[in-house]
């Protein structure tokens, strides 16, 4: 087995694991990006839309932008609207082209000098007295002496000071280090998505839209992305508990589209499971760091995690950086991490996750009273928090388990 030896290693090319690795690099680790996939972006697995937030962290081109929206409409179970606007702001979200954003995630951490590799799978953690140590790593190459040195089925120990684990919502690798990862079923959502075009006539293309029913998608929602000429994603999730034979995501996403778009043409499929339990208790350990699905650092009410994920990789490779500078490997060391990304969006979390919990217990009959609370009032911020800061404000005593948690 060939053995190879790098300050940082980091499992996975989404985007927390490529801005973990191109922050760390800009500070001067020698840094390892490895993902198990052939192309980076690829499969996607994401609805793709994101808030124009993100600017704040990384650049994005207008070639990783499929549309941009000026808002969301959102339906209750009988068809009343509720708008969320930014057309007075200069906020808008975006619809992205994830097998073009994460390349040049990517692109950017390979010139900023981390080496990036693909169809390199990890298979187990190398361990020295309690620390992370490193990587047991299969290279998938048609010729292994490319990539491996000529070991047995291309494997290779990849050493080093620090793993970061950007290995998404299973993270086997902080399993393997110790950290408990398994999810039960009622902590996921189990999505399902096509992408629709020759949606000309019925597609608004100026919004997102989404749509909540127990009859739609129980424990969840179902999504309208634009992605400009006439295509979306159209996509919904359902909690894991509520899955099963003929009531499966994909069951219910094919029902919700003949509905809404009956002469669309599917010429995409996209599967996947979010994680919505909020995150882990700990994200380090003892040369282990965890960032994006990894750490669920995802909102448990949206299911929205790209710009967490972003976040969390930059105070990452920014930690870690500074752990290779003073030799320090230790999980007190690698805690600053933990403190930061929890001081910049840690409560955004918690809350998402008693929001949902409460959300996911009302009846439709419930969710209509709700929307016609707020039927013809426009919010002017483009934002899950103004919404139910709204709705809070409109329904005092429906929603006092609900107050608490917001004020």
């Amino acid at each position: 087995m060939r053995e190879e030896k790098y300050d940082v290693v980091v499992v996975g090319a989404g985007p927390a694991g490529s801005v973990a690795a191109k922050t760390a690099a800009e500070r001067g680790a020698e840094v390892l990006l490895i993902e198990r996939n052939q192309e980076i972006g690829v499969p996607v697995k994401c609805a793709e839309g994101v808030s124009k937030e993100i600017e704040k962290f990384v650049e994005v081109v207008p070639r990783c932008v499929s549309a941009e929206v000026k808002g969301a409409n959102i339906y209750g179970p009988d068809g009343t609207k509720v708008v969320l606007s930014a057309e007075t702001m200069d906020e808008t979200g975006y619809v992205l082209e994830r097998k073009i954003f994460d390349k040049s995630l990517a692109i950017a951490a390979a010139r900023a000098g981390a080496e990036v590799r693909v169809k390199t799978e990890a298979y187990g953690v190398v361990k020295e007295n309690g620390f992370t140590k490193g990587v047991l790593a299969r290279c998938g190459c048609s010729d292994y002496s490319d990539c491996s040195g000529g070991g047995r089925e291309g494997e290779v120990r990849i050493s080093a000071d620090v793993v970061v684990a950007a290995d998404g919502v299973e993270s086997r690798v902080g399993r393997w280090a110790g950290i408990k990862t398994r999810l039960r079923p009622s902590e996921v959502s189990v999505s399902a998505e096509f992408l629709m075009c020759g949606l000309e006539r019925e597609l608004n293309s100026d919004f997102s839209e989404f749509f909540v029913s127990n009859e739609i998608a129980p424990k969840g929602y179902a999504w309208v992305f634009p992605k400009g000429s006439g295509c979306a994603n159209v996509g919904l999730g359902i909690s894991g508990d509520v899955s099963g034979e003929k009531h499966r995501a994909f069951d219910y996403l094919r029902a919700f589209a003949r509905m809404k778009f009956p002469k669309g043409g599917v010429v995409a499929e996209i599967y996947g499971v979010v994680p919505l339990s909020g995150s882990l208790p700990e994200t380090t350990a003892d040369g282990l760091v965890l960032v994006g699905d990894a750490a669920r650092q995802v909102n448990p009410l949206t299911g929205g995690g790209i710009l967490y994920a972003i976040q969390a990789g930059e105070i990452a490779g920014e930690v870690v950086a500074k752990a290779v500078q003073e030799k320090d490997f230790s999980k007190t060391r690698l805690a600053e991490y933990e403190k930061r990304w929890r001081s910049e969006f840690g409560k955004r979390l918690e809350t998402g996750l008693k929001a949902k919990e409460f959300f996911f217990g009302l009846s439709d009959k419930d969710l209509n009273k709700l929307a016609h609370s707020l039927e013809g009032v426009k919010i002017e911020e483009l934002s899950v928090g103004a919404l139910l800061l709204e709705l809070v404000k409109r329904n005092p005593k429906m929603l006092l388990g609900l107050r608490k948690i917001l004020l």
